[in-house]
């Protein structure tokens, strides 16, 4: 059996303002390049084979300095929600507006004007992730590096224990180690927690 790391890309512009980045194709800050080579020097994150990121420059930059060694291999459908007319937007920037209002009273599951609804993005990233595993089952120690929004549809999909979406929130550069039994992912597409990947400056 393998493991899967699966990682929160580092930092970007939008990340250190708060706003909603999803499509937009941000490279990672200096702040967020300095932050994961950090979590590197200290040995947080595990060793592995393969490396799969998502289409935009952010996971890409953040898994070339935590696996240089290798070549990403790119999976479209683990890309990030697409946030619509909120892209690149502030909560104190959309908190007056009556959609936005809204979307929140909606617990996060309305679709974003323009963009995708929480079904639609986490129903695209749960295939994509079934269709990885069972096209290349993790005999050996595999890393993801992927968005905050998708570690969190994934997590709440196939993960034990079980928890709700928003409880599996991460910080940048954070990430979950699982395992990956083949008789457990067989019969119930489960995967088992085994801890959290964090430097010695989380909180």
């Amino acid at each position: 059996m393998g493991g899967l790391a699966l990682i929160r890309h580092g930092r970007t512009a939008g990340n250190l303002r708060g706003a909603y980045v999803g499509r937009s194709d941000e490279p990672l800050c200096a702040q967020g390049r300095q932050e994961i080579l950090s979590r590197c020097r200290e040995g947080c994150y595990p060793p592995a084979a393969r490396v799969y990121c998502t289409p935009l420059r952010r996971t890409a930059e953040t898994a070339g300095l935590i696996y240089p060694g290798l070549r990403p291999l790119v999976v479209d459908g683990l890309r990030e929600c697409d946030f619509g007319e909120y892209e690149g937007k502030t909560y104190e920037e959309l908190k007056d507006r009556p959609g936005y209002r809204q979307w929140l009273e909606s617990g996060g599951h309305a679709a974003f004007p323009g963009g995708e609804g929480r079904a639609a993005f986490c129903k695209r990233c749960r295939e994509a992730f079934v269709r990885l595993v069972e096209r290349e089952p993790p005999q050996e120690d595999v890393a993801l590096v992927l968005h905050g929004g998708v570690i969190m549809a994934l997590m709440e999909a196939f993960a034990l224990p079980q928890k709700d979406f928003y409880d599996w929130q991460l910080r940048n550069g954070e990430g979950y180690l699982l395992r990956f039994e083949p008789r457990l992912w067989r019969e119930a597409r489960k995967l088992e927690l085994i801890g959290k990947l964090q430097g010695r400056d989380a909180v």
